[in-house]
């Protein structure tokens, strides 16, 4: 939102129009739960001369009542200070300069008055991560603020010259978190809303803090070209994954209340701002988009309001376009604004008007002729009500998630590893076990969101002998970007150690423990499989790839669809007893059916064993109830004079030679009398290089497909 708007930025964003194509305007048919047309006006730190008095508040609301707006958006963040009293800014001796002429709290004034008046009042916090480098904030905090490649910590914007908090910095992020949350408690607002501000230019990124964690997390430095695309997207992803710990917060706190947001064209705040708005939507955390659109030439305001992300956009919410209404220093004809808002209606936008002192009375024509003119845009009213904001899902059908082949913590020689956020902590490359079910990790890896304890200690034994013991409490999770539903249950690691029957178990070797997320259907107890509360399409089944056995990232694909699942052979699971607590189709997913050949044993193509194909176990193996069935071979590791054959007829057939590579090629054998099945074999993780495997809860079946 633009306090002070420079012509150098109206020029710039004025012949980047100019480039763009035009589309060919659509009517969006929107339901009629999401028909409620968006009048309102932001209220803007210029305008505090008229609302610090109680009698200016309460005309200005009834007045816009009378002309059939229905929102107000008020600042409570700008220029590094609240404009209300904040406990918050108080511990840390920022001052506060904006109390009313009576005294009062002036955003509890215009809350109060604009609910009585029927308005929707949605805070605004104007400048996001911006704040000015003189201010108290930036001089208490210097390593919350970012800087660009050749060192230098301030940029011009709108606003003058002004810094940028770290958006990557967790105690930057925890403090606008505890922003947002004080004003959606203390004032129980309509909602909140976020602008351009909620951004970094795209030249930020190059501090000390930054650079490790993007070093830590790519093996690389960041790239010198801060337009390098990765290192866009990298940035990007880490502002979309604060928007969405940010929007759970608010909900957690509010369920109906409004998200808001108000950007720039896309094209802009993507590539430039690093703010990816349109995924924002797409994830289902914008309950509400006002798209800045500040130009004086029609054809260029059309260009911009018809543009593909808008179509889509105003299917999915209400949406509207910000329009300019004037500035002390260069006001705004009235024909002006009737053209670009008629042009908005028009394509079934609404209107947000910057800013409520430029509305009439620092106008080119007389109030009185200004107010009949609003008055004529707007003849009818529209009221909005907040009790039919209901949860979104996501607006996509499919999303691909990175598997990385480190993890956060320890050194493991194979695994996959997805990125995961418990309790609004900070992401952490989590072990990906398609072979147990269950989110399971340290305490260390909880943020500071709520769980809810349940004071029962659960016990987790391994494949590998280790167990895992602590408490189990419910959390929200977020997996890559994407968030799950609702709380699902977690077990908090507290303690690790060896069975008397594998005492060289992980537990020994002195690698942290790095967490594990199960995500087999075979849920035998609580926790269960965190992916079966995934919104939307999203938790009915996943697609696993592997990296083909290199250094590069694998992909975790969520949500079935009838593309994605082309090309995959797949054979069925039974079905098991439903167990208390565990949501859907609980399923034995061990395959039957399995035919085993192993040179130097009696098994010949034996088509009565079970599998699993676990992307946690770095070492194949079979297990033999009988040692008749192993015949000569003796328990270990197999050697490369045991090739070895998995395969379900018409499905897949797995050739391996033992060796000696880890990960790659190593197979064990074990003889157990007390097994409870006569042929059980893990393919382990090599099998993911040969095959892309499908887990299908709903149906109850696996796909594989042949990647060789």
């Amino acid at each position: 939102m633009k306090k002070r708007l420079l012509p150098l930025l109206c020029l710039i964003s004025f012949f980047a129009v100019l480039l763009l194509n035009n589309f060919t305007p659509i009517v969006a048919q929107l339901p009629p739960q999401l028909r409620q047309d968006i009048r309102g006006v932001w209220l803007s730190g210029n305008d505090f001369s008229v609302f610090r008095n109680r009698s200016q508040v309460q005309a200005a609301m009834s007045q816009l009542r009378q002309l059939n707006f229905n929102t107000v958006y008020p600042v409570v963040w700008n220029d590094g200070y609240t404009q209300y009293p904040s406990a918050i800014t108080q511990k840390m001796g920022i001052p506060f300069f904006f109390k009313g002429t009576d005294g009062q709290d002036v955003i509890a004034d215009i809350i109060t008055q604009a609910r009585r008046q029927g308005l929707l009042a949605i805070p605004w916090f104007e400048f996001g991560f911006m704040v000015p480098l003189t201010s108290e904030l930036a001089s208490q905090h210097p390593d919350w603020l970012t800087q660009k490649q050749d060192g230098t910590q301030t940029s011009i914007s709108a606003a003058g010259e002004v810094a940028w908090l770290n958006p990557f910095h967790p105690e930057v992020q925890k403090f606008i978190t505890e922003l947002v949350t004080e004003v959606i408690t203390k004032y129980d607002a309509d909602g909140v809303q976020f602008d351009d501000h909620t951004s970094l230019p795209v030249d930020f990124g190059y501090d000390k803090y930054t650079i490790s964690l993007y070093t830590q997390e790519t093996g690389n430095p960041p790239p010198p070209n801060p337009q390098a695309q990765a290192w866009i997207k990298w940035r990007a992803d880490k502002i979309t994954a604060f928007m969405v710990d940010l929007h759970q917060t608010v909900k957690a706190r509010k369920p109906k209340a409004i998200f808001s947001v108000s950007p720039n064209y896309y094209d802009f705040a993507y590539k430039l701002q690093l703010q990816d708005w349109l995924n924002w939507v797409r994830l289902g955390i914008v309950d509400e988009l006002v798209m800045q659109v500040y130009r004086n030439d029609l054809e260029s305001f059309i260009a911009q309001i018809t543009r593909p992300e808008i179509l889509e956009t105003q299917q999915i919410i209400p949406t509207g376009i910000g329009i300019m209404a004037g500035l002390r220093n260069r006001p705004v004809s009235i024909p002006q604004i009737q053209s670009q808002v008629q042009a908005a209606q028009q394509r079934g936008l609404g209107i947000g008007f910057f800013y409520y002192e430029s509305l009439w009375d620092i106008a080119p024509e007389p109030a009185a002729q200004r107010q009949s003119a609003f008055a004529a845009l707007f003849p009818n009213p529209v009221l909005r009500d907040i009790s039919q904001n209901t949860p979104r899902k996501p607006t996509f059908n499919t999303i691909s998630l990175p598997l990385y082949p480190k993890p956060s913590l320890g050194q493991r020689v194979r695994g996959y590893f997805l990125e995961v956020a418990i309790a609004g902590g900070q992401p952490k490359r989590i072990l990906l076990d398609t072979g147990s079910a269950g989110l399971r990790v340290p305490k260390e890896f909880l943020g500071n969101a709520p769980i809810r304890r349940t004071g029962q200690n659960i016990k987790e034994v391994l494949s590998d002998g280790t167990i895992l013991e602590g408490e189990l409490v419910y959390t929200n999770v977020r997996l890559g970007l994407i968030p799950t539903a609702e709380p699902v249950p977690v077990q908090i690691v507290t303690s690790r150690q060896c069975t008397a029957q594998k005492p060289k178990c992980s537990a020994k070797s002195g690698v942290p423990f790095s967490g594990i997320v199960g995500v087999n259907y075979f849920e035998k107890s609580l926790p269960y499989n965190p992916l079966r509360k995934l919104p939307g399409n999203l938790s009915n089944g996943f697609i696993v790839i592997g990296n083909g056995g290199s250094n590069t990232n694998g992909s975790l694909i969520l949500g079935l669809t009838a593309d994605n699942q082309a090309g995959f052979k797949t054979a069925a699971w039974s079905q098991q007893p439903e167990i208390n607590g565990i949501p859907g189709k609980r399923w034995d997913s061990r395959l039957g059916k399995v035919c085993l050949t192993i040179n130097g044993s009696s098994a010949k193509n034996s088509c009565n064993g079970r599998m699993i194909a676990d992307t946690a176990t770095i070492n194949g193996l079979t297990q033999f109830k009988s040692a008749s069935t192993a015949g000569k071979l003796k328990p270990g590791v197999l050697s490369s004079a045991n090739a070895l054959k998995v395969a379900i007829n018409g499905i897949f057939d797995y050739s391996l030679t033992p060796g000696t590579r880890e990960g790659f090629n190593r197979w064990s054998l074990s003889v157990s009398p007390q097994a409870e099945l006569p042929i059980f074999i893990n393919s382990g993780i090599a099998f993911f290089d040969k095959y892309d495997v499908l887990f299908d809860p709903v149906n109850g079946k696996q796909g594989f497909r042949s990647r060789r």
